[in-house]
């Protein structure tokens, strides 16, 4: 069951996706998290986030729409007061960070990188540029780029770059990020969504536009894991509306070679560990002696 993502060794492919899991403690009365590959914990900014007010989470068909805003206690208290719960378990330990600037990634990676058990950082570049009209950092090769590189020479840690799915074309940011040291890409973050209130005619979200997960975005994510694993030679992490097992195993034949669980964490607090047995099953049942057998073996029909 055992992958590799770069450097970063996981015990099995299944990682929990920033945003969905908390800070780890929060699940650890539900499931084992020793038997997790790895806990991506909740974003964290340099300073503390209070997030939207509220309405901000709303459910759609077939998952749900959050406008959360990012919500966070801030890197030092992190530091200071979660990961000391967070080493004594096997998973590995990935912080996920986000900026509003450059420098605000900068200061982030660097605070992080001395942080004893933290195996890896995950770098959100869905955010705002506040110094660029609000523009999304992922949302240009060139930017994009620019981000991977400062956490780059900021940190010895392997460092994911999480993309957005709102942009032309997602492999052409991969490729950048790629070319700028990223050791593996991860994707998809939320795509942008609404909701309306029929009685009062308002979006249901405070903040009117909100990110859409859950199972009506698998498709699309599985489509884009492809094209991006075909793009790029480092590794790929696959996620976006993973439910089941078989799910899982989906973007893992597609080319991923960990996946990301998240939206399903709402829906049954035990998701994470069925999908962990239930590769395991499958591998079982079908005589494959190492998962790495089945990653990247999609098949396309002769024409």
């Amino acid at each position: 069951m055992a992958v590799k993502i770069g450097r970063l060794k996981l015990n099995n492919p299944v990682m929990t996706a920033s945003g969905t899991f908390g800070y780890g403690e929060e699940y650890a009365d539900y499931i084992d998290l020793n038997k997790l590959g790895a806990i991506v914990v909740k974003g964290l900014s340099l300073k503390p986030r209070l997030g939207n007010p509220p309405p901000r989470i709303m459910e759609t068909t077939g998952g749900m729409l959050n406008a959360v805003g990012l919500q966070n206690i801030g890197v030092d208290a992190f530091i200071e007061e979660k990961m000391p719960f967070l080493r004594q378990y096997d998973a590995k330990i990935v912080a996920n960070i986000y900026g509003e600037t450059y420098d605000d990634y900068k200061k982030v990676a660097r605070k992080l990188s001395s942080t004893k058990g933290l195996h890896a950082l995950e770098v959100n570049i869905s955010c705002p540029n506040v110094k660029n009209g609000g523009l999304s950092f992922g949302s240009d090769p060139e930017v994009a780029a620019r981000v991977t590189r400062i956490v780059k020479d900021e940190t010895p840690l392997p460092v994911i770059v999480k993309l957005t799915p709102n942009v032309t074309d997602i492999a052409a940011i991969a490729e950048a990020v790629e070319k700028a040291g990223a050791d593996a890409v991860s994707l998809i973050n939320t795509l942008t969504g609404m909701s309306v209130d029929l009685k009062t005619r308002r979006p249901h979200l405070r903040n009117i536009t909100g990110g859409l997960s859950g199972p009506a975005i698998k498709p699309v994510a599985l489509r884009m894991v492809w094209q991006v694993a075909q793009r790029v030679s480092i590794p790929v992490i696959g996620l976006g509306g993973i439910m089941t097992a078989e799910d899982a195993l989906e973007f893992l034949i597609v080319g991923a070679r960990a996946v990301q669980i998240g939206t399903a964490n709402f829906v049954n607090p035990q998701a994470t560990m069925e999908i962990v047995e239930g590769i395991r099953n499958y591998l079982v049942v079908n005589k494959i002696k190492d998962i790495n057998e089945i990653i990247g073996t999609f098949k396309i029909p002769l024409s």
